[in-house]
């Protein structure tokens, strides 16, 4: 977690969270606005006890809805116009190590059915196929967007936001830790000047 830069009260209090939560392997709810830290979080998670494992980030809101079950599950050969061969989903590709469910809340009613299933038994087919897969890998899901209010509104399963919401992590955005500012500006101005001493150094060696 040394990559998560902080100073104040409540991102501590969300550090110290995501570290008890780390090594359960229980599925973990990251909530905040874009830019809070989301998939720095989740990978901190990950690293913690998983770091020779796979990590496989998936944006649910960034793949047509008509392609997301199958980037998640896999599809097997001619299940799709341009299916040409079979391929593994992110839930294969996972292993026993983390997937990442950015963005939940864009979720389909049927992604949210198939998403519970495995978060249930484990169990789930690709697509357009019967064989049964099963999986091992760790939830670790994000949104902006308020799920508990989307439950009430009949636009997301209740019983799959208990099931990915064991652990829920609430990251605040920076505008509200003002105290934070000095060190997330040191740790971007360190990082810029990595990447141009490492520019500059490549550079000079193809000169």
């Amino acid at each position: 977690f040394e990559d998560i830069s902080h100073r104040g009260p409540s991102m501590r209090a969300a550090v110290a969270m995501a570290r008890r939560a780390a090594p359960t392997r229980y599925p973990v709810l990251l909530l905040g606005e874009s830019g809070t830290g989301k998939e720095l979080f989740a990978r901190a998670i990950h690293d913690s006890v998983d770091r020779d494992s796979p990590f496989e980030a998936v944006n649910c809101g960034g793949i047509p809805e008509s392609l997301l079950e199958a980037e998640l599950f896999g599809a097997d050969k001619g299940a799709y116009t341009g299916a040409t061969r079979s391929r593994a989903g992110a839930f294969e590709r996972a292993g026993r190590g983390t997937i990442f469910l950015d963005e939940v809340g864009e979720l389909s009613a049927a992604a949210q059915s198939r998403l519970l299933r495995v978060l249930e038994d484990g169990s789930f087919e690709r697509v357009g196929g019967s064989r049964k897969y099963k999986s091992q890998a760790r939830v670790i899901a994000a949104t902006n967007r308020d799920l508990a209010a989307m439950v009430n509104d009949g636009a997301f399963r209740e019983d799959l936001y208990y099931r990915i919401a064991v652990a829920v992590i609430k990251l605040p955005p920076l505008r509200s830790r003002p105290e934070d500012l000095d060190v997330v500006a040191d740790s971007v101005l360190t990082r810029i000047n990595k990447e141009l001493a490492e520019e500059m150094a490549d550079f000079r060696k193809r000169s």
